[in-house]
């Protein structure tokens, strides 16, 4: 090899065909470039996209798991922000297209598991459609990770974007791109009032961001704190490492025998 790297974009040509095997698995991280307030850059879901897949790979690779890194999907579905200035967004017929391309290519090379670590709540519901999609096209087993939302203590488990986790989490990976002189509290309190309709509810809802604040903010970054990121990124992370060795025996094809 020519690289001692899990980068799959550093393999030549000839590596590919003769690196990967039939149980490697691809990790593709999946972010967006999309308003997140005042306070946190556009890259925000990709930066930590890019981050938590490139730790977890690491460590699932000195643990034994034969795990690669692919280059990260920047631009996806971001239609619920488009009416914000800097939302970078693909039609959801557009995403689900270059999911399936890239699954062909895939399917061109020895490898046949494919893991999805999307950081943007966007792309999850597509991403699951293209799961089945993927696995009857190219009969490759896919997967998707994306971590569980964690609302902080002042946001009424509203804490959806940009508030006081994913404030936290950048926080702790790039500082240096948080304003929180800018950070505003922008919890929908009025959805207390239903039952059964709202997030994680039993009756989901069509929303844009715009719906609950011209900030494009959903819950309360005032409270977020770099340590705090460092112990929410760190549980994501090892949350992936344990899956990880999973992924890469998980096999369908001997469930029915």
């Amino acid at each position: 090899m020519t690289t001692s790297t899990r980068q799959f974009a550093d393999l030549s040509t000839v590596e590919v065909g003769t690196v990967l095997r039939r149980d490697s698995v691809l990790v593709l991280p999946t972010g967006a470039i999309e308003p997140h307030g005042p306070h946190l850059p556009l890259r925000t879901d990709l930066v930590v996209a890019e981050a938590v897949a490139a730790a977890a790979v690491e460590r699932a690779v000195a643990a034994g798991v034969d795990a690669w890194l692919l280059p990260a999907l920047a631009y996806t579905k971001s239609d619920e922000h488009s009416h914000f200035p800097g939302a970078m967004w693909l039609r959801g017929e557009t995403l689900m297209s270059t999911l399936i391309d890239l699954g062909r290519s895939i399917a061109a090379t020895p490898a046949r598991r494919l893991l999805f670590v999307n950081c943007h709540g966007g792309n999850s519901a597509l991403i699951e459609v293209a799961l089945r999609e993927l696995r009857r096209r190219f009969d490759l087993q896919t997967f998707l990770y994306a971590g569980p939302p964690r609302p902080g203590p002042s946001e009424e488990g509203f804490g959806i974007h940009a508030g006081w986790a994913e404030t936290s989490i950048m926080l702790h990976l790039r500082p240096d791109l948080v304003d929180m002189t800018k950070a505003k509290s922008a919890v929908p309190h009025a959805l207390t009032a239903y039952d059964e309709v709202g997030f994680g509810k039993p009756v989901r809802f069509g929303w844009l961001a715009g719906d609950f604040d011209e900030s494009g903010v959903i819950g309360d970054p005032t409270g977020a704190e770099a340590a705090v990121g460092a112990e929410l990124f760190g549980a994501t992370v090892d949350a992936l490492v344990r899956a990880l060795p999973e992924v890469a025996a998980f096999d369908l094809g001997r469930v029915h025998r």
